[in-house]
């Protein structure tokens, strides 16, 4: 069976969760941080994709806490998000090693 890429919002909000469990603010950050700040997700934009990301089984809520008197959800990546994510950078590995055999033998040719 061939997976189809993720779309960039969805691979940043797994990374954001591989290696732990976060509250949605925390993911909006992490998700900035890891793109180097192109990638600024909206809250309604974020927990549309949770929703979804649930729905496949790739997140689940983790636990929930009350901060200064508002819910604060955590979620986490499951294990078949993890194997998704993983599927993902093997796919995306290969892509990159392509590229670059292809660039290194246009440099052994002297291509300009």
């Amino acid at each position: 069976m061939t997976i189809g890429p993720l779309r960039e919002p969805t691979f940043l909000i797994l990374t954001a969760l591989a290696a732990r469990a976060q509250h949605g603010y925390g993911i909006l950050r992490d998700v900035e941080e890891i793109s180097d700040g192109r990638v600024t997700l909206r809250a309604g934009t974020l927990y549309a994709a949770l929703e979804r990301l649930g729905a496949d089984g790739w997140v689940a809520v983790d636990r929930e806490e009350v901060v200064a008197g508002r819910l604060r959800r955590y979620y986490r990546l499951t294990d078949k998000g993890a194997a998704r994510l993983e599927a993902e950078v093997a796919r995306l590995r290969a892509h990159a090693h392509m590229a670059q055999r292809r660039l290194q033998a246009r440099l052994a040719g002297g291509t300009a």
